[in-house]
C-alpha cells in the first residue's frame, strides 16, 4: 500500500474512473493518504462522483509517471469521522479555502480491497493487494 501511495503522490494527479448508469466517468484526483492502515482519498459529497461512488462503490484509478502506469482497482468505503476528514485536510491544507472536517461536504473514503497493478514498455506488470 505504501508503495502504491508513494506513486500516486510522486505522480501528483491520478484519473479516478466510476460509472453512472451505463456510462463510465473519469475524473483527476490528487488527495491521498494513508490513515489507519488503509489508503483514503478525498472529495465532496455534494460532486457527482459521490453520489457514484455511493451507487456503486467499485473504482479504478490510474496514473502516469516517468514511463510506468499504475492501475488500482478496488472497493471505495466512505468514513464520516471527523478524525478521517481531519486527517486529510492537514496534509492537504490548500483545501480548507472550500473543505471542513466539520461541514456537510467533506467526504474521505478509503479503499476497503485494492488489486494495485504497476506497469510499463519495459517491464513486466507486477501487481499488489491490499
Amino acid at each position: 500500500m505504501n508503495e502504491v501511495l508513494e506513486f500516486l503522490k510522486a505522480a501528483g494527479t491520478y484519473y479516478l474512473a466510476t460509472v453512472e448508469g451505463d456510462q463510465p466517468r473519469v475524473r483527476p484526483f490528487g488527495t491521498v493518504c494513508v490513515f489507519e492502515g488503509k489508503l483514503y482519498i478525498q472529495t465532496g459529497k455534494k460532486k457527482a462522483v459521490s453520489a457514484q461512488i455511493a451507487a456503486n462503490p467499485k473504482v479504478e484509478i490510474c496514473a502516469f509517471k516517468d514511463g510506468v502506469w499504475l492501475r488500482a482497482a478496488g472497493e471505495l468505503i466512505s468514513d464520516d469521522r471527523v478524525e478521517a476528514k481531519k486527517f486529510m485536510l492537514d496534509r492537504y491544507p490548500s483545501l480548507r479555502a472550500m473543505y471542513s472536517e466539520n461541514d456537510d461536504n467533506t467526504e474521505v473514503l478509503y479503499f476497503k480491497s485494492c488489486e494495485a497493478t504497476f506497469s510499463s514498455f519495459t517491464a513486466p506488470p507486477r501487481t499488489v493487494k491490499f
